[in-house]
């Protein structure tokens, strides 16, 4: 796994940066992993206002996504931050939902008893951008 991808990793939330209606910046909070070189999540069970979401309306549009991680500290020297940018797209492989699914699980304990319903998304990485204090 490529570093700035096991950095993006150790973090537990991030926020998908999505293209929104009329080209402005939809961004929203996820629970994602890391798989390989890629990065997955899904839409689980937490309370939502629709099951038909904007991140999701807006990927049928255009897919381009960005995925920030920041990472923060009282010492200011430990801060840094990994922004994954590629495309974003919808699982349809049963076995890559499966993998996603694992991987979610493995990351989030509270997935192992109550697995997202889904769907699942996948992001090909194209360009990583990192900065870290020191």
């Amino acid at each position: 796994m490529p570093h700035g991808l096991e950095r993006l990793d150790s973090e537990p939330v991030a926020t998908l940066a999505t293209v929104g209606a009329g080209g402005l910046p939809h961004l929203v909070p996820i629970t994602f992993a890391v798989v390989a070189d890629t990065i997955v999540w899904a839409v689980d069970h937490k309370p939502k206002s629709t099951t038909r979401l904007a991140r999701i309306r807006n990927l049928d549009r255009d897919p381009r996504v960005s995925v920030l991680v920041s990472h923060y500290e009282e010492d200011w020297t430990g801060l840094w931050w990994v922004r994954a940018e590629g495309t974003c797209q919808m699982i349809d492989d049963p076995s890559e939902t499966a993998a996603a699914l694992r991987a979610l699980q493995a990351k989030y304990p509270a997935y192992r008893t109550r697995p997202p319903d889904g769907p699942f998304f996948v992001v090909t990485v194209d360009r990583m951008v990192e900065w870290a204090a020191s």
